[in-house]
């Protein structure tokens, strides 16, 4: 059997869990009103708020942890088990929500949640370089991100929708139920990589592989395995450290959005959890068609002869000059429409750019490296998210969320200079 175009059907079974790994971890936020009155009635507004603060590091920096773990793991196993394995103990992890009665037993779930999620992401970016050519991969991943939003827009109105029938601890249980069901037609349809794949067609598996430029370190028009260093040796090139330290920048951006917006709706313009399904999917809107936008304009530069170079940090500089202003505008966003149109425009911008960040690990290095370093990057993204989050109770007392928001605008403009000063020309590297 044989099945055309194969790569589009796995990367969209990849779109499709980042769609499920966004309701998963966005459920607690949406239904966090209803949680904190029930198991924290005697709290204050802001008491509730530093409670979410601390479960929501607790999650970001197991998932900093497991970015690194699992990096490696879908080094070693290859993407069809290690995302099967990622997947299958995040949704067992999400069902197990429906237990949590206090700050600990949040913090254990979410701790096993985040180790599991931080699967999704190298998996993405390792299953992308196997199955697409380098004129692809931006789109592809533009695709697979554009999940995260997807995942948002659905996840708030329908978690909104479902507090009308069950309970949260139900609703935790029918979440996790949705990730179990996708490895199904997972574990059927990625058999193995391209080259082994034996529903791939010939001449798709040629047109893949022939279009993976950064394989053929030796110039000798085979396909190879690329430069593929020890971590060591990896961490040697500047080239990693920029694609380490933009990941750490950026990434804070999208969680100061995806942990805070229900919050902040809640907060400053006294929305129910009801109320908030109605306005929380607008920003993400935004993000999908920025990760649609983001990818497609990568492929239709580099068809038509652009340099993967000027390409990449194009549109990674018109992504962050997006964010910049539409960071600072939050500081006075007036009503709740314009509030969330600003929000939707910080997240397209947010996509546009970060689909060509993750693309670099495999611009740069050969198919056994990009796990590594897409993890690497993911950890130390996670971990100022973390401490992002983690300071946001602080900065916002009383309301004011202009201090996280000037934060974000100076964080989007370290992100553009590393990827300008420290990545260099992007190009495959070769061994020292």
């Amino acid at each position: 059997m044989k099945i055309r175009g194969l790569r589009w059907w796995v990367i969209a079974l990849i779109a499709l869990a980042t769609i499920i790994n966004y309701i998963d971890r966005q459920s607690i936020g949406v239904l966090w009103p209803d949680i904190a009155e029930d198991l924290f009635p005697e709290s204050t507004n802001d008491e509730r708020k530093e409670i979410f603060a601390t479960i929501s590091v607790v999650f970001m920096f197991a998932y900093a942890f497991g970015q690194a773990i699992f990096g490696k793991i879908l080094d070693w196993v290859g993407t069809r088990i290690g995302f099967a394995l990622s997947i299958g103990v995040w949704s067992i992890a999400t069902a197990l929500h429906a237990l949590a009665r206090g700050v600990l037993s949040f913090g254990f779930f979410r701790t096993i949640l985040g180790i599991a999620e931080a699967g999704n992401w190298p998996g993405a970016a390792k299953a992308n370089a196997e199955w697409f050519p380098t004129e692809e991969r931006a789109f592809a991943q533009g695709l697979f991100n554009s999940g995260a939003a997807v995942g948002g827009i659905i996840a708030i109105p329908a978690i909104a929708f479902m507090t009308v029938y069950f309970s949260w601890e139900m609703i935790f249980v029918i979440v996790g139920l949705l990730g179990l069901l996708w490895l199904i037609p997972w574990l059927i349809l990625v058999k193995a990589p391209p080259k082994k794949h034996p529903w791939i067609s010939e001449e798709e598996r040629n047109y893949i592989l022939t279009g993976q430029q950064n394989q053929d370190i030796d110039n000798d028009g085979t396909h190879d395995e690329g430069y593929n260093p020890d971590t060591g040796k990896l961490l040697s090139h500047k080239q990693s450290w920029g694609v380490i330290i933009a990941s750490a920048a950026i990434d804070p951006i999208w969680w100061l959005f995806v942990v805070w917006i229900p919050i902040y709706l809640n907060e400053v313009y006294g929305m129910d959890v009801k109320t908030i399904g109605i306005y929380g999917w607008v920003p993400y809107a935004g993000a999908m068609l920025g990760a649609w936008f983001g990818g497609l304009f990568a492929q239709n530069r580099l068809k038509a002869g652009w340099s993967v170079d000027k390409t990449r940090k194009i549109i990674i500089t018109i992504g962050c000059l997006i964010m910049l202003p539409s960071l600072l505008a939050m500081a006075n966003p007036g009503g709740p429409t314009t509030a969330v149109i600003i929000m939707a425009l910080i997240l397209f911008g947010f996509q546009t750019a970060i689909g060509n960040v993750q693309t670099l690990p495999s611009d740069f290095f050969g198919g056994k490296t990009i796990g590594t370093l897409s993890g690497i990057a993911g950890m130390a993204a996670k971990l100022t998210a973390a401490a992002l989050i983690y300071l946001v109770p602080w900065l916002t007392s009383g309301g004011n969320y202009t201090p996280a928001f000037v934060i974000g605008a100076t964080m989007a403009i370290i992100a553009l200079a590393s990827i300008w000063i420290l990545c260099g020309k992007i190009e495959p590297l070769k061994q020292k």
